[in-house]
């Protein structure tokens, strides 16, 4: 892909992530909900991502921390990996988590974005299917009624960025990965 034509998408990518934060920024002040971590933390939560731009983008904003804070996180997502084979373990933070924080916050993938508010998604000629938040945010606003976030044009704005990105690089194959199965492999998106 050419240089100029990958910095157009992955700055496309920023306008599409400004749209899903100020959605949840939305959704999330109508219930006066904020997210301070949980023991649950959704940083424990084994998310797929699904998209190659996002994937992109990560590896791009991973590349530009300093050597000592990549290796460490590496070693951290390694670490993720082999706790997926151990039995009844708890299921580590990510990789990505660094007292609390997001390394990478403003480079996270949507799932990372839009994660605990209760939401709708439209599906072509199907009706309307409601998410519930997450166990947190039922435990302090679950009794309250139901403040529309519909999620559809968000994930359509990310669909068309990521069928550009596809047809730019020419790859067809589906794309299922964790955050620490992208940061340990630099060649997914090839």
């Amino acid at each position: 892909m050419r240089p100029e034509l990958r910095a157009d998408l992955l700055e496309r990518l920023q306008r599409v992530y400004a749209h899903m934060d100020a959605g949840y920024e939305a959704a999330a002040a109508a219930y006066g909900f904020v997210c301070t971590g949980c023991a649950e933390s959704c940083c424990r939560t084994r998310f797929h991502h699904h998209t190659l731009i996002e994937y992109a983008g990560l590896r791009e904003a991973f590349a530009r921390l300093p050597a000592v804070a990549q290796a460490q996180v590496l070693r951290l997502a390694e670490e993720w990996q082999a706790s997926l084979a151990g039995e009844g373990a708890a299921q580590p933070l990510c990789p990505l988590n660094s007292e609390g924080r997001c390394l990478l916050y403003a480079d996270r993938p949507m799932i990372c974005r839009l994660h605990g508010i209760p939401h709708e998604l439209s599906r072509p000629g199907e009706a309307a299917q409601r998410s519930p938040g997450c166990s947190e945010f039922d435990r302090r606003c679950g009794g309250m009624a139901y403040r529309r976030f519909d999620r559809t044009p968000l994930y359509a704005r990310l669909a068309r960025l990521e069928a550009e990105f596809r047809h730019a690089l020419g790859v067809r194959r589906r794309f299922k990965h964790t955050i620490a199965e992208m940061l340990l492999n630099d060649r997914l998106a090839s």
